[in-house]
């Protein structure tokens, strides 16, 4: 079992800042890819930005050159640095972590999801 928390959200001005961290806590298994979804209200769960172990990375296009993500392999931690902050951003932002079991098996654990608003 994979245990993913996040933290960070919350309310910020337009063209505002917000640092985003997300920590897989396992047992037995290795974490691969972690990342970031968003869903807004009404709208589908869409990808964010992810990385890969090897540090590999995937941005939406809506979101590239304003969020970076970075993890710490040691931690199991994935963060996200928001800026330049849209009101279009405004959405629940959901971690994941994909793992690795002992018997190569591979699940996707989900955090429980953090409020990013952007609003005056």
């Amino acid at each position: 079992q994979v245990h993913v928390v996040e933290s960070g959200g919350g309310l910020v001005q337009p063209g505002g800042s917000l640092r985003l961290s997300c920590a897989a806590s396992e047992k037995f298994f290795s974490i691969n890819a972690m990342g970031w979804y968003r869903q807004a209200p009404g709208k589908q769960r869409d990808l964010v930005a992810d990385i890969r172990r090897d540090e590999r990375t995937r941005y939406a296009d809506s979101v590239k050159g304003r969020f970076t993500i970075s993890r710490d392999n040691a931690k199991n931690t994935v963060y996200l640095q928001l800026n330049s902050l849209k009101p279009e951003d405004t959405a629940v932002y959901y971690c994941y972590a994909d793992a690795i079991a002992p018997d190569s098996t591979m699940y996707t654990y989900w955090g429980q999801g953090t409020q990013v608003t952007v609003s005056p």
